[in-house]
């Protein structure tokens, strides 16, 4: 699973109904509203690098109100989940 956080600028007066919008799509896990040079993040996590055109200047950017974006795609990803299990390797309760 190949994950991107995409940094999306906004008119700000449509914040919550351009969330709304990026959000209801199917490659987006979660949008966040948030403070500084950008107006939203949004996780978006595809099977295949060529997916990601399909879902951020395919969808993502054609979204009315949306006025540009700024992609990261991750290589790895580290969670306290994946730390709980880590550790917990070979331990029987």
């Amino acid at each position: 699973m190949i994950t991107a956080i995409v940094l999306i600028k906004t008119s700000v007066d449509r914040i919550p109904e351009i969330a709304e919008s990026i959000a209801a799509l199917d490659s987006v896990s979660e949008v966040f509203s948030v403070t500084g040079t950008y107006d939203l993040i949004a996780m978006v996590r595809v099977r295949q690098h060529e997916d990601l055109a399909e879902v951020i200047p395919g969808s993502i950017s054609k979204i009315p109100g949306v006025e540009a974006t700024d992609t990261h795609v991750a290589f790895r990803t580290y969670s306290q989940h994946d730390l709980e299990a880590a550790f917990a390797i070979g331990l029987d309760n």
